[in-house]
């Protein structure tokens, strides 16, 4: 648990369910994209810095390995950790449910940025999140 450098706790809500009375696939990836903006925000360069600065940040790819479901009511803590690549910023993200510590999601989001309309090498992400760059 000490690799995390960020932890998030998020309600499982009851509209986030699908007919199965489980948490629908696709929410997974608004929780794990919620944690990314929390996180940018708590490291000082929120999505509105970033476009007052001209940098778009892009999802590049994502793999995401669904371990458990989450039902209405329960909490997750949503855990991440990064790493620079060259040009890509890759977020390592796993959910868990608070209650049991079950891991419910693992997923590898690449991340990407463009500045001004064309890709960057990412370097204010590089300056801003150098505390926490593994």
């Amino acid at each position: 648990m000490d690799e995390y450098i960020y932890s998030k706790e998020i309600k499982v809500r009851d509209y986030e369910l699908d007919a199965e009375g489980v948490v629908n696939n696709a929410n997974y990836l608004h929780y794990l994209e919620y944690t990314r903006h929390c996180f940018c925000e708590m490291a000082g360069f929120s999505f509105q810095q970033m476009r007052d600065e001209g940098i778009v940040p892009m999802l590049s790819r994502i793999e995401a390995d669904y371990r458990r479901p989450m039902r209405s009511g329960e909490t997750i803590i949503s855990r991440l950790w990064v790493e620079s690549q060259g040009v890509r910023f890759i977020f390592h993200q796993d959910l868990f449910d608070k209650d049991s510590g079950e891991l419910s999601v693992h997923a590898i989001v690449t991340i990407i940025a463009l500045e001004n309309g064309k890709l960057s090498r990412g370097e204010r992400f590089k300056e801003v999140f150098k505390n926490y760059l593994k």
